[in-house]
């Protein structure tokens, strides 16, 4: 008798989630993507092309293949054979290499890769360095090994031009 007290004046409440768990991981999912918008999914490699990708280290973003613009400056998908890559690399020279007392100086340069045998399937690389003020960029296959080195093309503010 009192247990059956006890439980009549005690209400009782159902308290279920709002949503799944199943569908908190949906939404989730989608609340990110959104989020990152399309930077964060990358197209598939095409086989029957060469897919040539810039250092994640190094501040790069694909301009152009053999003079013509490219949508989207994240990589470089070409048919095999030769190529030029136009290619934009931010890099900083330290404020020692500057002057004394110096601060740091951005570097905004242009270079250019000229490859001659680009392989259908193949995977290369566009890693990135500075040797003082002048910007060192490689073509890399993969396995690292340096297949050619960009040209500068000129270093200025090439997001006015």
């Amino acid at each position: 008798p009192y247990k059956d007290a006890a439980a009549k004046s005690t209400p009782q409440h159902s308290c279920k989630p709002l949503l799944e768990p199943s569908m908190r991981i949906v939404l989730t999912l989608v609340a990110l993507s959104l989020l990152g918008g399309c930077s964060l999914w990358m197209p598939r490699h095409d086989p029957s092309q060469a897919w040539i990708e810039l250092d994640p280290a190094a501040d790069m973003q694909a301009l152009a293949v053999d003079g013509r613009e490219l949508d989207d400056g994240r990589y470089f998908q070409i048919s095999p054979g030769s190529h030029t890559l136009d290619v934009r690399y931010r890099f900083e020279v330290s404020g020692a290499d500057v002057g004394r007392g110096s601060p740091p100086l951005e570097r905004d340069c242009r270079v250019r890769v000229q490859y001659d045998r680009f392989a259908a399937g193949s995977r290369y690389r566009l890693a990135g360095g500075a040797y003082g003020f002048r910007p060192t960029v490689k073509l890399q296959d993969v396995h690292r090994y340096e297949l050619t080195r960009a040209e500068e093309q000129g270093c200025g503010n090439f997001a006015e031009r």
